[in-house]
């Protein structure tokens, strides 16, 4: 096995949905898998079209994103590596209810429908895995639409950027840093407001050095008043 396969054994190995499983569950996991370099700006797949495969992220980002009737686009989530992505939909109404658009070059796991089916009937703790998978999304999403009913604008970023830094955050000098190429339209979209207003608030915090902003990458340099503002 050479060093790319025993790396990408690994990361499949590490995913979410396949924690605590069997060594033999894994093997049949590994025999069924579809692994696949994507290049940044790649679509995955569109709102709408048939749910064919499930997908995994081993290595990149992926911004999901839904539009509406009027076109608007609206990001729903980031997909960062370990997580699954355009699963549920294969339950559902088999067709997938966003786009899936990398955000940097990516390495991407997937398994057609019918596989996935196999390892769920076969190894009953996947399906554990994705009901509690599913479940945090849930909670998740119930947290975002509280804040973007209760919330001021400056407490729903700062939720956003905590959000992101669990999912991204990397060590840096000045902080952490998050590692996927962030568009301040990204963080407009996801909290709900304005980007002229999303603009306005990252420009006071970088005034005031709680963090530091260039090339679409973003360090936070104060996690604590980033804490304090999303619970003041």
């Amino acid at each position: 096995m050479t060093a790319g396969v025993q790396s990408e054994s690994a990361a499949i190995a590490a995913l979410e949905i396949f924690e605590g499983i069997s060594a033999s569950a894994l093997r049949d996991v590994m025999a069924a898998v579809r692994v696949r370099a994507l290049p940044r700006g790649r679509r995955v797949f569109d709102q709408g079209e048939p749910t064919e495969r499930a997908h995994a992220l081993l290595e990149g980002a992926v911004r999901i994103s839904q539009a509406g009737s009027d076109g608007e686009q609206v990001v729903i989530r980031f997909i960062g590596p370990g997580e699954i992505f355009g699963a549920v939909a294969i339950y559902t109404d088999r067709r997938y209810p966003a786009d899936a658009v990398t955000m940097a070059d990516s390495l991407e796991a997937s398994w057609s429908q019918s596989e996935l089916y196999a390892l769920l009937e076969k190894h009953p703790r996947i399906g554990i895995n994705m009901i509690a998978i599913v479940g945090r999304r849930l909670a998740e999403l119930q947290d975002r639409v509280r804040e973007l009913a209760t919330q001021r604008v400056e407490r729903r970023i700062a939720h956003t950027l905590l959000r992101l830094l669990r999912q991204f955050g990397q060590p840096a000098e000045a902080g952490s840093t998050l590692s996927l190429p962030l568009r301040r339209k990204d963080i407009a979209d996801i909290t709900g407001t304005r980007l002229h207003s999303v603009s306005r608030v990252l420009a006071e915090w970088e005034r005031a050095g709680l963090l530091v902003s260039s090339n679409q990458r973003l360090t936070v340099c104060s996690v604590k008043d980033v804490e304090r503002i999303a619970e003041s």
